[in-house]
């Protein structure tokens, strides 16, 4: 089923891998559940076996906001084994991966999103040394 065929309001979840982003995390917690274009239907973050604080101050905001789902790893597997951790816990239509780290600003979802919302890609990657200027990679082998 297409995205323009659905009746009901797209869902967007986005999945944060953490691994000791203290200082970070609470700022891009904020960022993206603040966030309303799109609005965040939920946000799975997933502790990656962190050392520092960074699972106190996300259970302080996850007590707050009834959008976080939080997972903690007992022990680092790396950003990979926690995206997959993510997955198996998303409800929502479409999948953003956002990094604890505020190297990807969620001001930016809408312009990622777009050629989905358009039926024009059934996935978008972003990139942060091509620029912001939307292209097709044209041959699957890429």
């Amino acid at each position: 089923m297409q995205l323009h065929d659905m009746k009901r309001p797209i869902k967007v979840s986005v999945v944060m891998p953490v691994y000791n982003e203290a200082e970070s995390v609470e700022a891009i917690i904020e960022r993206v559940l603040h966030h309303e274009n799109p609005r965040i239907y939920e946000l799975i973050i997933i502790d990656d076996g962190s050392s520092d604080d960074s699972a106190t101050r996300i259970c302080a905001y996850k007590s707050q906001d009834s959008r976080i789902k939080f997972f903690k790893q007992p022990l680092n597997k790396g950003k990979g084994a926690a995206i997959r951790c993510g997955f198996t816990q998303v409800s929502g239509d479409i999948i953003i991966i956002q990094d604890a780290d505020l190297e990807y600003d969620p001001a930016e979802y809408a312009a990622l999103l777009k050629p989905i919302y358009e039926d024009r890609a059934d996935v978008v990657f972003g990139s942060r040394f091509l620029g912001s200027k939307e292209h097709r990679v044209l041959f699957f082998w890429h």
